[in-house]
């Protein structure tokens, strides 16, 4: 029998998301000939029963947009788990794919979409999982798509800050995206010749970092910029932004700070073709476990190679970055400073 499947994307959008619904219904409609069902803003389309039905027309010519033809939201069925009228959303969740006799339901996000997925395969639903996030924080695999736009989008605001502090001789701080996870500072700011690097994961000193900025400016190097993930804290426990880190260190070392936080402009846009081949093929191997009716499974790129994992595995767990990653290593053997006086 020809199965039916639903897709619905989550959480935060990114770069990528329409090329990964582009690459799920192309393959299940061409390949397997399934029928394909698209559930509008997340969960929510899930809930409210609101979907649309995809077809290889409807998703023809969407690869190269940005943000996703269905819409997201951040709707947390199991965490406000009652609607309006006082009915549980995860039973209506639960009657609306049994009553559109779906075979499998595949759910595009990041943790929280992974995880709610996980808790929906528990409730007796057939889910795929495809690991979409700009923070590229899914444990399991070694990238999700959306990551590589916003890197792109980071690396390019950070070379023409380079410009404008060497017209002032100022210290430039770029505040980006990751809130427990600093991949986007950490890539950007290697890609974007950062002298100092501040991520979540490595505890950082104002002093230190302040402390460090003197002393280039000392040696004739007046011009420095600042990478800083918006989840960064300071080793006496006080969060900081970006502002309020450019006035300390103004305050310490006299040198004129200048600070720009980036934003959702990290999120929008075009993706790179390394996003869109990554969520093509995520989308392709999404449909492939379907027709082999391996369901409850998170699609991954480990070596190099798609494969997936069970979804327990992944659901609830972080990927954030190790002290001695390679490209942490590779930033301090260049001199990068991490504010943690190593």
């Amino acid at each position: 029998m020809t199965k039916k499947i639903g897709i619905l994307t989550a959480g935060g959008d990114c770069p990528g998301l329409n090329a990964a619904i582009r690459g799920v219904a192309k393959t299940a409609i061409i390949e397997y000939g399934m029928e394909v069902l698209g559930f509008h803003d997340g969960y929510k389309g899930l809930i409210d029963n609101d979907y649309t039905a995809l077809t290889e027309s409807s998703v023809s010519g969407i690869l190269t947009q940005g943000g996703t033809i269905l819409g997201t939201s951040r709707e947390k069925p199991f965490k406000k788990s009652e609607d309006r009228n006082g009915e549980l959303k995860t039973d209506k969740i639960v009657e609306n794919y049994n009553n559109l006799e779906l075979d499998c339901l595949v759910c595009i996000g990041g943790n929280g979409t992974i995880k709610t997925a996980h808790k929906l395969s528990k409730l007796g639903l057939n889910v795929i999982a495809i690991p979409k996030t700009i923070d590229n924080d899914v444990w399991g695999t070694d990238l999700t798509f959306g990551f590589d736009s916003a890197v792109s989008i980071c690396t390019d605001a950070i070379d023409r800050l380079h410009t404008t502090g060497n017209s002032h001789k100022r210290i430039m701080i770029i505040e980006v995206m990751g809130h427990n996870a600093g991949w986007i500072a950490l890539y950007a700011g290697l890609a974007g010749g950062g002298d100092v690097i501040l991520i979540p994961e490595i505890e950082c000193d104002i002093d230190t970092v302040a402390n460090y900025l003197h002393k280039r400016h000392t040696q004739g190097k007046p011009v420095s910029i600042v990478v800083v993930a918006e989840g960064v804290y300071e080793q006496k426990n006080n969060s900081f932004n970006a502002h309020q880190l450019a006035q300390k260190i103004e305050e310490i070392t006299g040198i004129e700070t200048r600070s720009t936080v980036l934003g959702y402009i990290q999120r929008g846009g075009t993706p790179t073709a390394t996003d869109r081949i990554l969520a093509t093929c995520y989308g392709r191997y999404a449909a492939q476990l379907i027709s082999k009716e391996k369901y409850n499974q998170l699609v991954v790129f480990k070596n190099n190679c798609v494969s997936h994992i069970p979804l327990k595995e992944s659901a609830g767990k972080l990927k954030t970055v190790k002290p001695d990653e390679m490209i942490v290593t590779a930033a301090r053997a260049l001199g990068v400073c991490f504010g943690d006086g190593e």
